[in-house]
């Protein structure tokens, strides 16, 4: 599967860059997350923000990640996996192209996002150079999966607002002590 996606590349720099993966969340699109761009690290590394591939409404530019089924809109049983690989090969292809490095590359993820962010960044360690989790939660699928003890060494951020109408606070708490109970060490 290809990604639609929106880019900052700083230059004229040297390459192989370190770089930024930024996942949206629900309802927005691929640019949503590049203004953060030039305030990170000077504007100096290299972002690629995908585009969620589901159209909420025809005509705006807002994005689901996952097909939804049945009347609460779930995802599909197997979706989130699905998408997840989609992004892997996606970030391989891309990443290196763009003249990024795939060594230094850290996966961030808003919301919906964060929760594709967890799963790639944590199911295998040292993959990637770190995983920002913003405003998210860990989804009881991706916990079941994560390697343990091998979650230390992965550098961890995650921050959320008290007044987050979507991700009640409490549930990224308990997402914050679960990942702390299989060895991670969360910023």
């Amino acid at each position: 599967m290809s990604f639609a996606y929106a880019a900052w590349h700083p230059r004229p720099v040297e390459s192989p860059l370190p770089t930024i993966v930024a996942i949206h969340g629900h309802g927005a699109h691929g640019q949503d997350l590049l203004g953060l761009a030039p305030y990170v690290a000077g504007g100096g590394l290299l972002w690629v923000c995908p585009q969620a591939e589901f159209p909420i409404q025809p005509g705006y530019p807002s994005y689901t990640w996952f097909h939804r089924e049945g009347p609460e809109g779930q995802r599909t049983e197997g979706e989130l996996e699905r998408v997840a690989t989609a992004l892997d090969a996606f970030i391989d292809e891309t990443v290196p192209r763009l003249g990024g490095d795939p060594g230094r590359t850290v996966i961030l993820g808003f919301s919906q996002g964060g929760t594709l962010a967890y799963r790639l960044g944590l199911a295998t360690p040292g993959r990637f150079a770190g995983v920002a989790a913003l405003s998210t939660y860990l989804p009881d699928d991706v916990a079941a999966r994560l390697p343990g003890g091998a979650l230390a060494a992965v550098p961890l951020l995650v921050q959320h607002g008290t007044g987050d109408p979507m991700i009640a606070i409490d549930r990224a708490r308990a997402s914050r002590d679960l990942l702390v109970a299989l060895g991670a060490a969360p910023e």
